[in-house]
């Protein structure tokens, strides 16, 4: 429990005296955001959505047989 307490220490202080790192954390936290949530709801559409779980498995059979 010792060594968790010194390492959760160490990445506190660091954190803390951090004033560029906090710029690039936001924009690392601000891009993982966009690819993530924004890309997924305008270009990743479930392809499935609306099937029974028999034509899910069914439309996958045929992918996998016909390329």
């Amino acid at each position: 429990m010792n060594i968790l307490n010194t390492v959760f220490r160490f990445y506190l202080e660091g954190f803390r005296q951090m004033k560029l790192g906090r710029t690039l954390w936001a924009l690392i936290l601000l891009k993982l955001f966009v690819i993530f949530f924004v890309l997924r709801l305008f270009f990743f559409h479930p392809a499935m959505q609306g099937m029974t779980t028999e034509e899910k498995q069914q439309h996958v059979a045929q992918r996998l047989e016909n390329p």
